[in-house]
């Protein structure tokens, strides 16, 4: 059973951060794409994975006080997390303390997404995960971030509150709850099924409720 854990030669059991947006979206779902490795694309996955091989490809770029990364691997040993930031930018702020004779940036992360502009808490607490994971490599504060939306051309600013920041943690830890039980929760009909790649394998319509369950299992046995 794949449990989508890294193979961390210290045992650090390290979760991919894109399985927080999963989970969040549904936690069926993300235990069969992490648990059982089932990945099936449709449209909007393949729209999806376009625009990153697009965006996250490795480099760097500087322009006036601004350097930014992209394709940025980044990691939390506390989080248990890693995963790869599609863009980073750094910037120097006015007022910002100085470490010696070398400048302190400010990162946000960027997170590139396929849609119109419109907010998500899956999203949110994806970019805030990064957000954890840069403060532990830098050790530094990381305020803020944002969302492209690339269908609409606009961007999204994003505060890391306490409450968001919250959030965050609370999902980081349901998802380790999630991996570590190795059980598939049960499916449940809901809209986001709608748009879903793993729809006719989940199949939340026969197994949503335990009378559909008897339905399907005496259609499928008493066929003639």
């Amino acid at each position: 059973m794949n449990t989508a854990k890294s193979d961390d030669p210290e045992g650090d059991d390290l979760v991919p951060l894109s399985a927080l947006n999963a989970l969040l979206y549904c936690d069926r779902r993300a235990a069969l794409r992490h648990l059982d490795g089932l990945y099936i694309h449709n449209e909007h996955t393949l729209r999806g994975d376009s625009l990153h091989k697009r965006v996250d490809a490795p480099g760097f770029e500087k322009r006036k006080g601004v350097r930014t990364e992209r394709g940025l691997w980044i990691a939390s040993r506390r989080l248990r997390l890693f995963g790869r930031a599609d863009l980073v930018e750094f910037r120097r702020e006015p007022g910002r303390p100085q470490r010696g004779a070398a400048v302190v940036e400010v990162a946000s992360p960027v997170e590139y997404k396929r849609g119109k502009k419109r907010r998500w808490d899956n999203d949110d607490v994806q970019l805030c995960a990064q957000a954890l994971c840069l403060e532990e490599m830098l050790g530094t504060a990381v305020l803020s971030g944002a969302v492209y939306h690339e269908q609409s051309k606009s961007r999204r600013n994003v505060e890391f509150t306490p409450e968001l920041r919250a959030e965050t943690e609370n999902a980081v830890a349901r998802l380790h709850a999630l991996l570590g039980s190795g059980r598939i929760p049960p499916a449940v009909l809901k809209p986001q099924c709608r748009g879903c790649s793993l729809r006719g394998h989940c199949l939340p319509e026969a197994f949503g409720s335990p009378d559909n369950i008897t339905i399907y299992l005496r259609e499928l046995f008493h066929a003639e």
